[in-house]
């Protein structure tokens, strides 16, 4: 199956909004209970919630959930596609919520200086993990950071965590303005080079901005398989016409680009 390239928050107090991101073309709607929806709204947002998820949907719906106590009225909801656990600082807030929500998905959200040092302990925490992400304005503020390059380490702390623990590469976060789509281009740019896979947004008009930047390009994608069509006629590593090796990892990255550009 081919990973997720975009996954589309939206605020639980308002079903309407829900509904439109589930037919924005988003891979992933995440509806948040946390900080889009005021204090006031929350027990709203929930109920409102456990409504949309008692029927399944065909796009897959994560719930970022606020407090441990939304756990129970949403973990047996067939509609439910995970939980994304935000402020994760240890390993022990992954049992305790797997524990709590048995066969569901985990992703837990690290926002805090403490969490980006205990990536690798949280993303091993247990099988529900199925992926992990950073929470980046947190972060930036946990850290006092005056510029983004101060993130290029997390960032990457992340990625190598994420593959060590043999998950999916990560999601960017979310890029916080809706109209300035060139930065958002160019920083998914970048978040590729780091190794990222796809990006969070908060709104349907940076879905296919993401899905581009991340989609390979035609030259990716001839180089890709010219790799394959080698390593189809022979076994470990391979000479292509121009020179260079491959080895069994090369190949690997070469089919993920295919099925990559397999979505447009």
């Amino acid at each position: 199956m081919t990973l997720p390239l975009t996954w589309l928050y939206a605020p639980g107090d308002r079903p309407a909004v829900v509904r439109k991101a589930l037919a924005s073309g988003a891979d992933v709607v995440i509806v948040d209970l946390e900080d889009a929806v005021a204090p006031d709204r929350r027990a709203y947002a929930l109920a409102a919630t456990v409504d949309l998820l008692s029927d399944p949907h065909p796009v897959p719906i994560h719930v970022r959930i606020h407090t441990p106590r939304d756990i129970a009225p949403l973990a047996s909801l067939p509609g439910l596609g995970g939980f994304r656990v935000p402020k994760v600082t240890h390993a022990t807030d992954i049992h305790r919520i797997a524990e709590a929500a048995p066969g569901v998905p985990l992703f837990p959200l690290l926002e805090s200086a403490l969490a980006v040092e205990h990536a690798y302990a949280i993303a091993s925490a247990h099988p529900a993990v199925h992926g992990i992400a950073l929470g980046e304005a947190d972060l930036r503020a946990d850290l006092g950071l005056r510029h983004d390059s101060g993130l290029d380490w997390p960032r990457g702390r992340v990625v190598v965590a994420a593959r060590a623990a043999a998950l999916p590469p990560p999601a960017q976060s979310v890029h916080p303005d809706i109209h300035d789509l060139d930065t958002l281009a160019a920083d998914c740019a970048r978040g590729r080079a780091l190794g990222f896979l796809g990006r969070a947004a908060i709104h349907p008009r940076q879905l296919a901005v993401i899905e581009q930047a991340y989609l390979p390009t035609p030259d990716e994608v001839a180089a890709a398989e010219e790799v394959v069509k080698a390593a189809e006629t022979e076994e470990g590593a391979l000479a292509l016409p121009d020179g260079r090796f491959v080895d069994a990892a090369v190949v690997t990255g070469a089919r993920r680009v295919l099925a990559l550009a397999a979505r447009a």
